[in-house]
């Protein structure tokens, strides 16, 4: 019987061991997932941190853009009235004198 102990007692040492190792890496799993789960936040907040970036930046370079389209398009029509007030000017006179000629046959 002493013999049947001492494998017995064997057996249970083996288990006990097996069970630590089990243990150590189930611990050490959860460790790797937990550090995972960190990492996974941390890239996830970086990733928010330069698409909120390259928004902002985008948005800048559409707005400089559109600036710069409505400084074209005021030049533009500035341009263009100058054009059409010295036109009407030039053909002030001979509006007048067409009124003029009409108001006085009637």
């Amino acid at each position: 019987m002493t013999t049947e102990r001492s494998l017995l007692q064997k057996v249970r040492e083996k288990e006990l061991e097996i069970n630590v190792q089990v243990d150590e890496a189930r611990r050490g799993a959860e460790e790797t997932i937990a550090q995972s789960r960190k990492e996974a936040d941390e890239t996830l907040k970086n990733a928010e941190i330069e698409a909120k970036a390259a928004a902002q930046d985008l948005t800048r370079r559409e707005m400089e853009t559109v600036t710069r389209e409505i400084e074209a398009a005021r030049t533009t029509t500035d341009g263009e009235v100058r054009t059409l007030k010295e036109k009407g000017e030039r053909n002030l006179p001979k509006a007048i004198e067409k009124i003029t000629k009409v108001v006085a046959l009637e």
